[in-house]
């Protein structure tokens, strides 16, 4: 059973790994497609950027039903996935997004930083540019804008306000829904 919990944890922890490889290389790469309207306003409630929790829950979904029918540990390997998805949901889609209904914006520790990387993400138009890929691990906001300053020649982003990491401004104009 400790095993078992173990390979969860880990699993979160790769996830997360993977995550910032695939939200830089695939998302901001050849999968841009999808990921596009995570970086436009929205205009319902869903976006096709969602289609990526879709295919990486039905993954879940099998190895948990592969690891159920004998392949262990692709159950607990499964439920790892499913963990980072439910984090990934709370973090991003409701903290650093708004996409339920409490609002709330962090003004200290862990929350706020992870908060403002994110918001440092989605400082430049396009998929060029940007900074800060993880979803739960959040950079250093100094690190972050050094690197903002870098990649744009000392010139603004185009979405400045972002840049600064402020707590003030909304990181997407999609909040009213």
């Amino acid at each position: 059973m400790l095993l078992n919990a173990f390979i969860v944890l880990l699993t979160v922890v790769l996830m997360e790994v993977f995550s910032i490889l695939a939200h830089k290389y695939v998302m901001h790469g050849f999968g841009w497609g999808w990921h596009r309207s995570h970086h436009e306003p929205r205009t319902g409630w869903f976006e096709k950027n969602d289609l990526y929790a879709v295919v990486f829950a039905g993954v879940a979904i099998a190895l948990i039903w592969f690891g159920t029918e004998g392949a262990w540990p692709l159950q607990w390997i499964g439920a790892g996935m499913t963990a980072y998805g439910a984090l990934y949901f709370v973090a991003h889609d409701g903290l650093v997004h708004g996409r339920w209904p409490l609002r709330y914006t962090p003004r200290s520790g862990y929350l706020k930083r992870l908060y403002q990387a994110h918001r440092m993400h989605h400082a430049v138009e396009g998929k060029e540019g940007a900074v800060s890929f993880g979803f739960l691990y959040a950079p250093p906001v100094a690190r972050l804008k050094q690197q903002l300053h870098a990649l744009h020649g000392g010139r603004p982003p185009r979405r400045p306000d972002a840049a600064t990491g402020s707590d003030h401004a909304p990181a997407r104009q999609d909040h009213a829904h």
